[in-house]
């Protein structure tokens, strides 16, 4: 096999890919992206135990990011960051002054070949137990999700060192002749983690953008060219949005951009239209039929077509081969997006693909604010249950799953939902009750925080000991990284009974996953009827 790689739901044959990835990635993309997280962790060998400046915690975020699902193709950008990480890994062994015989301590790559080749001897299969690999790459997809949610805080002004002292630990204790139990502590304290991160950037988005409020986001388009962003970088969009003022260029969100429009900060902004398409797997028909320049600020990338490839950008932690990437903002000042914005001068307005408008913006602030009416809701029968069907969306055919389960729960049911997988079901006319809408859209992946912070509320208000007495069942649908930080975080605040689909991660191994199920509940999901009749009763 020329790669083995199996962190996200689309694994080849559901155990790996090993030629070429699904998503797209190389074989020699993936061989640095494994040399990049062993450069990590001997980083992280040296921090465990120094009082490491935070600029090494920054960069292992930033280049974990960079390893995600769908974030970045582009070979020569991950082999400086290679080069980056030995440079700062050195700076920790000079200081520590630690004598760490690990090869990720100690190995300089001297050509981006030679890069390569390491990433090939260390990479996933390099361990030979399947039950540590296993846990060891558990605790890496975790730490990759909390990565990213830290790295949006960090952009913001927000940092907390704790977060990155995690990671070095963690990272490092991949590295150890750790026991199954030592793992599974290891992955627990990530899932406190991954609690503590998400409420960090909350509080950076809510700080700098104010509280989401409930709001109707058009999703047709106007008659003047436009910028579509996409990913989940909060101030790329401000930065864009301060650029073309004035200029007769609109920008439209796309994706998981889409609860951007929920946040008061950003509807002063009169060409701020609306959202264009849908989830991010549909990118390849939506990029073309939107004629304008595309913004790709983090993931989701699928691999770009020649027709719309000139007038396709990446920034931040993003990249793809062949594709202009728009360089970090020096402190203090903003990206300079005047490229962009010069192209999209010379398009046509977009073409319309649907009209009409979606409703979101219920994050915790906006729910909480009529708890009341939620509450009297409940004790009056009016909603008989809580469905959590947050999580990511994907390309399988499975995945019609989470349509039908929304359209067959029944009238007294109310689905939370935050991330992509809300573009099953986003757009249905589900109706309502008693006013409160039957889909309520907490925002973006990372706002799942959102959610749990509601389901504990709720917990309190109703005087009960246990999350898990609450009317609330999670049906959760899973593609990358950072959706198993939020199983995680979910894990850690005592969640049990999540069903998750549409396949159970390949990286899981038999064993493995009969620790989750036996002390979690975790289980596959079922079939659309059975599922929803167990899901009213809690089961």
């Amino acid at each position: 096999m020329s790669m083995f790689c199996f962190q996200c739901q689309e694994a080849a044959k559901g155990t790996g890919c090993t030629v070429k990835g699904v998503c797209g990635k190389t074989d020699t993309c993936a061989a640095l992206q494994d040399a990049l997280v062993h450069t990590l962790k001997g980083i992280s060998l040296y921090a465990e135990n120094t009082n490491a400046d935070k600029k090494y915690g920054r960069f292992v975020s930033q280049a974990l990011f960079a390893t995600i699902t769908n974030a970045n193709f582009d070979d020569a950008r991950i082999y400086e960051l290679i080069l980056e990480g030995v440079k700062l890994r050195n700076e920790l062994k000079a200081i520590s002054g630690a004598n760490v015989t690990c090869d990720c301590a100690n190995w300089i790559p001297s050509s981006m070949a030679d890069a390569i080749a390491k990433g090939n001897s260390f990479g996933v299969l390099s361990q030979e137990n399947e039950d540590i690999r296993s846990l060891r790459e558990l605790l890496i997809y975790g730490l990759k999700g909390i990565a990213a949610y830290a790295d949006h805080a960090y952009v913001l002004g927000y940092e907390d060192t704790a977060i990155y002292n995690h990671m070095f630990k963690a990272l490092a204790a991949t590295t150890k002749d750790l026991s199954a139990d030592e793992l599974v502590a290891m992955i627990m304290k990530t899932g406190e983690s991954a609690v503590t991160t998400m409420a960090l950037l909350d509080k950076a988005n809510t700080s700098t953008y104010g509280n989401p409020e409930v709001t109707e986001v058009n999703i047709g388009v106007g008659a003047r060219p436009g910028i579509l962003i996409s990913g989940h970088d909060l101030r790329d969009l401000k930065d864009l949005l301060e650029q073309t003022k004035g200029t007769g260029v609109d920008v439209y969100t796309h994706s998981e951009m889409l609860p951007a429009h929920y946040y008061p900060e950003f509807k002063k902004y009169e060409n701020f239209v609306g959202n264009y398409g849908n989830a991010w797997w549909k990118q390849d028909k939506e990029f073309e039929s939107f004629n304008g320049p595309i913004l790709m600020t983090t993931n989701c990338i699928v691999p770009v077509r020649e027709s719309y490839k000139n007038r396709m950008f990446t920034t931040g932690m993003a990249g793809y081969p062949g594709l202009k990437h728009i360089a970090d903002r020096k402190e203090g000042g903003q990206k300079d997006f005047s490229e962009v914005i010069a192209l999209a001068k010379t398009c046509p307005a977009p073409t319309q693909i649907e009209t009409g408008k979606i409703v979101g913006g219920f994050a915790h602030a906006q729910v909480m604010a009529v708890a009341d009416k939620v509450v009297e809701a409940v004790k009056a029968g009016a909603i008989k249950r809580f469905v959590v069907m947050a999580g990511c969306d994907g390309r399988h055919k499975e995945r019609s799953y989470f349509t039908e389960v929304a359209e067959n729960l029944p009238q007294d049911a109310v689905i939370l939902t935050a991330g992509c997988a809300k573009y099953r079901y986003n757009k249905l006319n589900l109706g309502d009750i008693g006013g409160i809408p039957r889909v309520l859209d907490a925002g973006q992946c990372n706002d799942s925080y959102s959610l749990a912070v509601i389901a504990l509320k709720l917990k309190e208000v109703f005087g009960l000991d246990d999350i898990n007495k609450l009317p609330l069942s999670f049906d959760i649908a899973w593609y990358e990284q950072k959706a198993v930080a939020v199983l995680l975080a979910l894990l850690f605040l005592g969640v049990k009974g999540v069903r998750l689909g549409p396949t159970l991660p390949a990286f899981l191994s038999p064993n493995v996953a009969k620790v989750l199920v036996d002390n979690f509940d975790i289980k596959p999901i079922g079939d659309v009827e059975g599922d929803v009749a167990k899901i009213m009763v809690g089961a």
